[in-house]
């Protein structure tokens, strides 16, 4: 951008596909301020708690530290474009991990206190853009959850649960309380078989680290013991909150015919030439045919306690098969993100158990209203704090 636009344009403005743009009130408002300065413009988000999925930034007082809500949009002027840039070429990224973009790209903005903080622009909205309330908004944000044609077929969704012996007390009859019954196709693998779940044993050992022998044991299994007529499978874990209803609607956006894997999307080393991968946690998403390309290339853990979801990536990327990521899938808890950024999602999936009632947590969140099994239009939710 600063190359191409660095001399002719005074802003850079980034936003969602989803984002509305009224444009003469977006100029007006970007007109407000010194084009010649550095400014980082958008709709103010922050952590109410310090969180994992932001390393535990500042955490003293996480409020004090402002990151733009995408769907708002969110504008750069040029001299910090050029500023950036120029950094960027003398001094390469350093972090390891990307695991929350418009969290980092503040953080690097903001240059450890060198360079601006975000301004928050209230032009810049996620409310609906057919609320009566949105004639100041230069961007409004239509937050129907995707659906392109008729929901995929309850059969052509296979769901398979990671579990292990000491969580079966636990966490399985969270699953079959909440979710379960979405699921027409759902197997739980586990290390010991128990016929009251039931579970299948893999053969794999649990370990207390990655669990990429036993990811590759359901992928071999879905290929070769399930019906050839599924197109999807899900991996969960045995802690994950799902909604599968909401799933079949995104579903109806992806060509099963094509090499699709999809969920949170994380980053590994991308600074240096690194890989994309989806997080566990939040589910993963693959098509038949992903899987049987997966599969033919020979690409295996290098060993059975590696990460599953970082060697499926790593994977992926040697196929030249791209991550294809959806921010409906949610790698922790709900309190984990900002109220103001869950406030415009109609989410697919939660992760995690810790500190939280997961029953609640799933009817407040993810469970289909009777409105949204009708019709399939935006639900307004009342969600109490949790």
């Amino acid at each position: 951008f600063s190359v191409t636009y660095g001399r002719n344009s005074s802003w850079i403005f980034f936003c969602e596909e989803d984002t509305r743009i009224q444009v003469v009130k977006l100029l007006e408002t970007l007109g407000r301020f010194d084009g010649s300065k550095e400014w980082f413009l958008g709709k103010a988000l922050y952590d109410e708690e310090s969180t994992i999925i932001h390393h535990y930034a500042f955490a003293e007082n996480p409020t004090v530290f402002k990151f733009p809500d995408f769907a708002a949009g969110w504008a750069l002027s040029i001299p910090l474009v050029n500023k950036l840039a120029k950094k960027l070429k003398s001094e390469p990224l350093k972090s390891d991990f990307t695991i929350d973009l418009k969290h980092e790209i503040a953080l690097y903005i903001w240059q450890k206190g060198e360079g601006p903080h975000l301004t928050p622009v209230p032009e810049f909205c996620t409310d609906d853009v057919n609320l009566y309330k949105v004639d100041h908004c230069a961007t409004t944000f239509s937050n129907f959850l995707p659906l392109c044609g008729e929901p995929v077929k309850k059969e052509d969704v296979f769901v398979a649960v990671k579990t292990c012996r000491k969580f079966h007390g636990d966490r399985i009859p969270v699953v079959k309380q909440t979710w379960e019954r979405e699921a027409a196709l759902i197997e739980y693998y586990s290390d010991y078989a128990d016929i009251s779940i039931p579970t299948i044993d893999l053969g794999i050992p649990n370990t207390d680290r990655g669990h990429c022998g036993k990811t590759f044991a359901i992928l071999e299994r879905f290929l070769n013991h399930s019906s050839p007529r599924t197109p999807w499978l899900v991996i969960v874990d045995d802690d994950t909150l799902i909604s599968i209803f909401r799933l079949r609607k995104l579903l109806s956006c992806y060509d099963p015919n094509e090499p699709v894997f999809l969920g949170e999307r994380y980053g590994y080393g991308l600074g240096t030439g690194g890989y994309s991968y989806i997080t566990g946690g939040g589910g993963m998403v693959f098509s038949r045919i992903a899987v049987q390309k997966l599969l033919a290339s020979k690409c295996r853990c290098y060993s059975m306690d590696a990460p599953d979801d970082m060697v499926l990536g790593m994977c992926f990327s040697g196929l030249g098969i791209p991550i294809t990521h959806s921010p409906l899938f949610h790698q922790a808890r709900p309190m984990d993100y900002p109220k103001g950024y869950l406030s415009h999602q109609i989410p697919v999936s939660f992760h995690k158990h810790w500190n939280i009632d997961p029953v609640k947590v799933y009817f407040t969140w993810l469970a289909p209203t009777a409105e949204e099994s009708l019709n399939g239009k935006k639900v307004g939710y009342n969600r109490e704090d949790l």
